[in-house]
């Protein structure tokens, strides 16, 4: 009875309190097929590990059938489903290629399905892949106009005369494909174009060949492929490629790196087990009752033959796949009314709670949404072609931080931007600590992080000077990191990305960093650079934002320490009409070490006014910033943030905390067109600020009813415990803790009522029972053989009143 009651209770509390959101927006997903046993058992795992994944939105095969194959076709139920007229014989040609179905099946889908009427946003899928965690396009980067795939590298002919050939911007070509995510409008004006590149290309054989192609049949068959990537060139879509979500089993996943998605086209094994998809291209396994693939290793036994835990991780994606393939299979065995399959080991671990536990929805980790590299800016100009690159440029991108929980929370801001900025290459956290700091320091998993001995005290002086840490910290990275990108960008912590911010587009080169301007350096115009430089006519007023070559980065870095090290010791100008420094303590040291570095070298910097803005100033028009650096306090009507307000608070630590929510946007001031697009920016820094921490704090696992912790406001900021006030009418009003929100609050009184009705119904369970035992005693005053009958009636008397 107890056992059957917690159930219950746990079962109405999740009900209260919900598994998930609801998406924000319209998502569909789609994949193709056609009228085969081999496309049905596919369609079975995918489908199965779509509705594992929590994937939002419905799903739709896109079937594509003869007459006369569905005439005897028995899967029609296995998938919602769209059916497509088949093109595997093309009705013009007469070419045989299956492959077309695929951009013939979504062109009929989005002129034809109410469906594609009523989406904003959709994933296509290949029916051969397993979905472990939920795809979102906003979250995994794409933006309309920037859809996001995954990178398949043997496109070769995006970079030779196969692209000149098939499309009039071979600039534009992306080898991608497997994972598409995006907006129903770029899908309409692409579709069309991929249907007719993939018949331009077959037709073309005379360009088959693998050194044309990478095909490595030289057959053509992937032109369906070429297809996508000319077509997308062909109407201007630039993807954000991402070549971290997908992954082929078999393959190991960089460290760091959640797939949320397996692709298993290639043949994999663990240990003497095997499994290729080709092996299985006419079993009707869907429709043999109770059998499965062959069974792979058991989880204990692949852990005990593989010390290497990278490999290892690879090894249990490949059982992960075959496993839930199979547990697919049972389930539509089931479905079928199949008799229930005789126990087997095997069986039994599939249907256990460690399975469910180990093949649970994976969520989005910063590695998994870094985007690769990229080797054309974003909006091709035309007229100024030497704007492009001739190569690719790789790309790395540096902050420096302290262990504290101040920086964490920027950390946090700035790594949940960077994943959607688009901004190519890997990013890095300079993480400056002192040994003891570490030791208690719990922050070390919230970005790729390299660790530097700190500067806060300097080793010689005894000065206390935290800013240092940045020259610091960047010229241990150097001397200790082996890295292969050509340009390093810099930034600071308090700051929110809003776009990716490259060499090319903003014309850096060996020799000619880029940066933003920093006007108060007034030291670059008075005696503090004739001081401290031997060229300061060459000093530029700069900071925020830098662009640099690895080569200049290399030669300046330590001057940029020995620099900032000069001008802290130069106590004698730290006045402001010397510095522009308001505080006159020689804060802004460290900047003055950069601009006099950079002049000693002569580097003459490239000063953009359009990369960097501070919320709470007015935009120029037009002018689309790829940073928001909150270094200052800011506001919005009645609501306002300092970074400053919030050095000493834990947001990153106590679950669910966050800041004051900005006003919505109907709210900006609307006065004039500036200060309403100075609002509408201010609101959006506030804005992803939180969204960074809800992410964070999702990732974290935090528990549902967000009363995990509670988080001490900032020192000025006033708020109301949870306190009774008497009425007029003497009933009392109960004010909830504003740092819980509303729909928490009522969740925690729904669960506190299931838990006390829970207790209670336990005290008076043991009561009943208490009870029979007390008067099955008083029965042994009876004979025996009395005593025995009386007592079992009692017994079963007392259990059925139960």
């Amino acid at each position: 009875m107890m056992a059957g009651l917690l159930a219950l209770v746990v079962v109405l509390c999740l009900i209260n309190i919900g598994w998930g959101q609801e998406a924000p927006y319209r998502i569909h997903t789609l994949f193709s097929v056609e009228c085969q046993n081999y496309f049905d058992w596919q369609t079975v795992g995918l489908v199965h590990s779509f509705r594992k994944s929590g994937q939002p939105g419905p799903i739709t095969r896109l079937l594509s059938c003869t007459d006369e194959e569905k005439k005897s076709y028995r899967g029609m139920d296995l998938a919602p489903t769209f059916e497509v007229p088949s093109m595997s014989r093309h009705p013009r040609t007469g070419d045989w290629y299956p492959a077309i179905n695929k951009p013939a099946g979504v062109v009929h889908w989005l002129k034809h399905s109410k469906d594609a009427q009523n989406v904003d946003w959709v994933v296509i899928l290949d029916a051969d892949m397993i979905i472990r965690g939920p795809i979102l396009p906003w979250e995994i980067g794409a933006e309309k106009g920037r859809p996001v795939a995954a990178y398949y590298g043997y496109l070769v002919g995006c970079d030779n005369i196969l692209a000149k050939l098939h499309t009039k911007n071979p600039e534009l070509c992306d080898k991608v494909g497997g994972l598409l995510a995006m907006h129903i409008d770029d899908l309409r004006a692409l579709a069309p174009m991929w249907l007719s590149k993939t018949e331009e290309v077959r037709e073309d054989t005379a360009h088959w060949s693998t050194n044309i192609t990478g095909d490595i049949y030289g057959k053509g068959w992937i032109s369906e492929m070429y297809g996508y990537s000319f077509g997308a060139a062909e109407v201007g879509l630039r993807h954000k490629i991402n070549d971290n979500l997908m992954i082929y089993p078999g393959y190991i996943p960089r460290e760091g790196v959640e797939p949320i998605l397996m692709h298993y086209g290639l043949p994999f094994s663990v240990g003497n087990w095997s499994f290729s998809k080709l092996e299985h291209h006419e079993d009707d396994i869907v429709y043999d009752c109770g059998r499965l693939f062959p069974e792979p290793p058991f989880p204990r036994e692949v852990k005990a033959m593989e010390p290497d835990k990278h490999k290892l991780r690879g090894l249990f994606l490949n059982l992960e796949c075959i496993n839930t393939l199979n547990q697919g299979l049972i389930i539509q065995h089931t479905a079928f009314g199949c008799p229930k399959p005789k126990w087997s080991k095997y069986l039994s671990f599939l249907k256990s709670k460690h399975f469910a536990e180990l093949t649970l929805p994976k969520g989005l980790t910063p590695k998994s949404l870094q985007i690769m590299e990229t080797h054309v800016q974003e909006h091709i100009n035309e007229d100024k072609p030497a704007n492009l690159p001739t190569k690719i440029t790789k790309i790395h991108t540096l902050f420096s931080t302290e262990c504290s929980t101040y920086f964490d929370w920027q950390t946090v801001g700035l790594m949940h931007s960077f994943g959607l900025s688009g901004q190519p290459g890997n990013i890095t956290r300079l993480l400056s600590c002192t040994e003891e700091d570490l030791k208690k320091y719990k922050g070390h998993d919230l970005a790729p992080t390299h660790y530097v001995p700190s500067m806060s005290r300097h080793p010689l002086t005894g000065d206390w000077y935290p800013a240092i840490n940045k020259p610091a910290a960047v010229l241990h990275w150097l001397n200790h990191v082996k890295t292969d990108a050509e340009f390093i960008v810099i930034l600071d912590a308090d700051m929110i990305m809003r776009g990716p911010i490259t060499p090319w587009e903003f014309k850096a080169a060996k020799g000619k960093p880029v940066s933003t301007p920093y006007d108060y350096l007034i030291g670059c115009d008075n005696e503090l650079a004739k001081l401290h430089t031997s060229h300061p006519e060459a000093c530029d007023k700069v900071g925020g934002v830098i662009i640099m070559h690895i080569d200049d980065l290399r030669k300046f870095a330590l001057l940029w320490l020995h620099k900032t090290e000069e001008v802290r010791a130069d106590t004698a100008h730290y006045g402001k009409n010397i510095t522009g420094d308001i505080y006159e303590t020689g804060w802004i040291s460290e900047m003055y070490g950069y601009s006099f570095g950079a002049a000693e070298l002569k580097l003459q910097h490239v000063i953009s006014r359009e990369i960097m803005i501070y919320p709470g100033y007015a935009p120029e028009p037009g002018v689309k910033y790829r940073v928001f650096h909150y270094g200052l306090d800011f506001g919005v009507g009645n609501w306002s943030f300092d970074k400053a307000n919030w050095r000493d608070v834990d947001l990153v630590n106590n679950c669910w905390a966050k800041f004051p929510d900005p006003p919505e946007t109907l709210e900006a001031d609307r006065t004039n067109e500036e200060t309403y697009q100075r609002d509408l920016l201010s609101i959006e820094c506030g804005k992803t600020l939180n969204e960074a921490l809800q992410s964070h704090h999702e990732r974290r696992r935090c528990g549902d009813l967000r009363i995990s912790s509670r988080v001490p406001p900032p020192p000025d900021m006033e708020i109301v415990d949870e306190v009774k006030f008497e009425r007029s009418d003497n009933r009392s009003e109960k004010v909830v803790d504003p740092l819980l929100p509303s729909e928490s609050s009522q969740t925690f009184l729904d669960f506190r009522f299931w838990m006390i009705f829970l207790w209670a119904s336990s005290v008076l369970g043991f009561g009943v029972v208490m009870m029979v035992i007390l008067r099955g005693k008083r029965q042994k005053k009876r004979g025996k053989k009395s005593r025995s009958v009386s007592s079992r009636g009692e017994f079963k008397e007392n259990l059925g009143n139960r």
